[in-house]
């Protein structure tokens, strides 16, 4: 590990938290921390500081110890990689902590093979995290088999990797299709190895969830009570809902909105797209318009942040997917609806509702895909069974639904 960057900026990071608030012996013992790390850090073979972590786990020290030492390791981790401050709301988990650092050094390189191919496609990072971690997961447990090579693996370690419980594999769908990727770019590496290994992988069926949709009586009442200025909800929260129910954004983006994400001369909304990284442009309608417009100017706190959306509470920084999940649960809460054990009440619902309504007006689909900012037609597929105005045609009757010629001439 380079220590150069903590080793000259870490009072920063000291500075910083003492200005907001955080206690001298909370100070003392992240001070006392990032000193232990810079003394020890020339003798020790560190590679991360998930290995700082794993020696505390192998010490060991008690739960509430542990818990302790976690907390201070992301800190300075979150500062040191990512340049990120904490603000006393959350907890900072150890970045790298993952099954990749227990694996040997064959099994380890061929992650870094994926990683490093990936990263020349493009492949964003988060993504290449997930996949790393499931392809981890997966080889700790081929080597705790007693198997240290790819040339030893046989097709009955593979699957009993995969092994099956109570009539289900323990690995999904979607762990396979990770797993493979891995396998897929270390092909170049070694062709004959890794094409034998995933032809071992078992054939899984991808599993479909019926998703809930909402119903028309909920609609109505959502848009009552995101319409009412007199509602127990916070201007924010009103601004949020309005946007999430009318544009169909994902959480995220909503989340990630700046100031120059609305451009209010011409009416528009312009951002770029947390999960694809693709620039996405809607119309910004009154409804939407007023609404954002009455909370930046009656109620967002005083803050240099650039995000339009943040926190009430100091240092008033932008908010996180996981305060967007409990606003979607406050707005719902207050619309009395969906209020029962299992119901969805993530934003994700209200971006299914724009979707579906689109779909029944006839809407192309083509057009949907762009006003959701997908960039795969297929992404759209997920919707169509929501689509119960053209269903229920079909049901009846495909006369009034073109078929190509020759289609039927077998049947």
């Amino acid at each position: 590990m380079n220590m150069q960057n903590l080793r000259g900026n870490y009072p920063k990071l000291l500075s910083n938290m003492a200005d907001n608030g955080y206690s001298k012996d909370y100070l003392h013992r992240l001070n006392a921390e990032i000193n232990r790390i810079l003394s020890a850090a020339n003798s020790k073979n560190w590679q991360s500081y998930a290995d700082i972590y794993t020696e505390y786990v192998e010490a060991p020290l008690s739960p509430t110890r542990l818990r302790r030492k976690r907390c201070l390791l992301g800190i300075i981790e979150h500062f040191d990689v990512r340049g990120q401050y904490p603000n006393g709301r959350r907890r900072h988990k150890i970045v790298e902590h993952s099954k990749y650092h227990q694996l040997n050094q064959e099994f380890r390189s061929a992650i870094d093979w994926y990683r490093a191919s990936a990263k020349e496609h493009g492949i964003k990072d988060s993504t290449i995290y997930g996949v790393s971690c499931t392809a981890a997961s997966f080889l700790l447990d081929i080597q705790r088999k007693g198997i240290d090579t790819f040339n030893e693996i046989t097709e009955k370690d593979v699957l009993s990797a995969f092994m099956i419980q109570d009539g289900d594999f323990i690995r999904s769908y979607a762990c396979k299709d990770d797993i493979a990727a891995v396998f897929n770019a270390c092909i170049p590496k070694d062709a004959e190895t890794f094409t034998r290994i995933l032809a071992f992988l078992p054939t899984l069926r991808k599993n479909r969830k019926n998703i809930q949709y909402l119903q028309a009586e909920e609609i109505t009442q959502l848009k009552q009570i995101l319409a009412d200025n007199e509602s127990r909800l916070s201007k924010r929260d009103r601004a949020i809902g309005i946007l999430a129910l009318y544009t169909g954004l994902r959480r995220s983006d909503i989340a990630g909105m700046t100031m120059n994400a609305i451009d209010w001369m011409n009416d528009r909304i312009c951002l770029i797209q947390q999960k694809t990284s693709v620039p996405l442009e809607l119309p910004l309608t009154a409804t939407v318009g007023n609404a954002v417009y009455d909370y930046m100017m009656n109620e967002r706190p005083e803050t240099q942040c650039e995000y339009i959306f943040v926190s009430f509470h100091r240092p008033h920084e932008r908010l996180n997917n996981g305060s967007l999940y409990a606003i979607s649960d406050n707005i719902m809460k207050a619309s009395n609806i969906r209020r029962s054990v299992g119901d969805r009440k993530g934003f994700h619902i209200f971006r299914h509702h724009l979707a579906t309504e689109l779909l029944g007006k006839g809407v192309p689909s083509p057009v949907i895909s762009n006003v959701l900012g997908q960039t795969s037609p297929k992404s759209l597929e997920s919707y169509l069974s929501a689509d119960f105005k053209h269903l229920k045609e079909c049901a009846i009757s495909i006369e009034n639904f073109q078929i190509l010629k020759g289609v039927l001439d077998n049947a």
